[in-house]
């Protein structure tokens, strides 16, 4: 079995409620570099079975390119979840790329959807494994976010959930994802240590993290805000609840000139001392190895995206 590749570009992910099939289908064509198709908060607990049908149909019948195709379970708290596994699954394992398992509270959880995912995949004989990414959005998900970081090979993402973990942990919150009187009040950034938690820990398994929804999606000032501090502390990219969010995302989480310019150095530079014989050298009055390498590659990946719009003016001096 071929194990899907952890070093997708994602730095736009696109939610669509399962209940609404014309949002899916235009998902399907837009800019985003990954569609979530959400069963969860957005559907109704009377409309839970009924969208696994619109999921399956989607996968089925839709041309996502070569946009990322997930859909979000149900949480393992519901009596929906091994359901959603089980039909969708059986019925279009071998079109769907990822799973998202939401409020990921320990790991557990990820090796429960993990070997329920290994069964479905053995008796259909799919020949691709299929991915999770876990959200954090709780006080137990914050605290045993070591363990699930490195709870499964499947593991592709972290992401972080700051609706349902303000709620977990009694923070007033107004919005998901927003500024509000309760930051002025804070003397710092409420919500560093989460974040913080979660790229150190997707760093250290070679994951990807993206940031949670900016549930405000007319302000588009305080989004792009919201997206600026998100990559300054080291997310790949962020969750998106409308389409007019994504240009902002894919410029803001995509690499400068300049970043583009010093990586192919780097790559170019550590290429010619390796056909050499060398390893580690001297750029700049700096040494690279291979970690600064891998970093450079990231780089020039994001770069060559079909996706990637170009110059990001926020990051510019």
């Amino acid at each position: 079995m071929t194990t899907v590749p952890s070093d997708r570009i994602e730095r736009s992910m696109l939610f669509v409620p399962a209940t609404r099939w014309e949002m899916i289908v235009k998902a399907a064509g837009s800019v985003a570099d990954s569609i979530c198709i959400d069963l969860e908060d957005s559907v109704p607990a009377d409309a839970k079975d009924a969208s696994r049908a619109t999921v399956i149909r989607a996968f089925a019948e839709l041309d996502f390119g070569s946009r990322t195709r997930m859909f979000r379970m149900n949480g393992l708290d519901t009596p929906f979840a091994y359901r959603d596994l089980i039909e969708i699954i059986e019925a279009v394992g071998d079109r769907i790329d990822q799973v998202m398992l939401p409020k990921c509270g320990s790991a557990a959880d990820v090796a429960f959807v993990s070997r329920l995912l290994s069964q479905i995949e053995a008796r259909l004989g799919l020949r691709r494994e299929i991915g999770i990414e876990a959200q954090i959005e709780s006080a137990a998900g914050f605290t045993w976010i070591r363990e699930i970081a490195s709870a499964s090979p499947r593991l592709r993402a972290l992401i972080f959930g700051a609706g349902d973990y303000a709620a977990s942990m009694r923070m007033p919150a107004t919005g998901i994802g927003t500024s509000d009187a309760n930051d002025d009040l804070y003397p710092g950034h409420r919500w560093h240590a989460v974040m913080h938690a979660i790229v150190a820990a997707a760093r250290t398994n070679g994951l990807r993290c993206v940031d949670g929804p900016y549930s405000d999606f007319k302000n588009l000032e305080g989004f792009e805000r919201a997206c600026g501090v998100a990559r300054a502390m080291g997310f790949d990219g962020k969750q998106c609840i409308h389409p007019g969010q994504l240009p902002s995302v894919n410029r803001i989480f995509g690499p400068t000139p300049e970043e583009i310019a010093h990586a192919r150095r780097i790559v170019e530079a550590y290429d010619a001392a390796a056909a050499n014989g060398r390893g580690a050298i001297a750029l700049d009055g700096r040494m690279v190895d291979e970690a600064n390498v891998r970093m450079a590659r990231v780089v020039l990946r994001q770069a060559n995206h079909p996706g990637n719009p170009g110059p990001n003016p926020m990051t510019e001096s």
